[in-house]
C-alpha cells in the first residue's frame, strides 16, 4: 500500500513539473501571423542598437526553429524578413540578445519570410 502510495505522488509530481515545463516553453515561443511585430513591419533598414531599451524589437539568432527567416541585402528591403542594416534612422532598431527575445530569426540566403 505504501508503494502505491508513493508512486501515485511520484506520478503527481512528475505531472506538475512537466505542466510548468511546457508553460515556460509557451511564455517564451511566439507566432507570428503576419510581418509585424506589435505594429512594427519585419521588413526594411535595421538599426541595431547597444541597449535593450532602446529596441523596437529583441530578437535571438537561432538555427532552427526561428519565427522569422531574415535575408539581408545591400538594397530594396520590400519584401518579408528582408533586412538592410544601417547606421541611423532605421525604420526598425533591434537589439540582439540571448535570453528573452521577442522573436527568433535565422539569417538565410534565399527565401526570408516567415517559416
Amino acid at each position: 500500500m505504501k508503494s502505491f502510495l508513493l508512486v501515485c505522488i511520484i506520478g503527481i509530481s512528475l505531472s506538475f513539473n512537466t505542466k510548468k515545463e511546457n508553460d515556460s516553453i509557451e511564455i517564451y515561443t511566439q507566432k507570428l501571423d503576419s510581418c509585424e511585430f506589435e505594429g512594427k513591419k519585419l521588413y526594411g533598414t535595421i538599426q541595431l542598437v547597444e541597449f535593450a531599451n532602446q529596441a523596437d524589437i529583441k530578437v535571438q539568432i537561432v538555427n532552427s526553429f526561428p519565427d522569422l527567416k531574415v535575408q539581408f541585402v545591400e538594397s530594396f528591403p520590400d519584401k518579408c524578413g528582408e533586412w538592410q542594416v544601417v547606421e541611423f534612422n532605421g525604420d526598425l532598431k533591434v537589439y540582439i540578445t540571448e535570453n528573452f527575445p521577442d522573436i527568433k530569426i535565422q539569417p538565410v540566403g534565399n527565401f526570408p519570410g516567415l517559416p
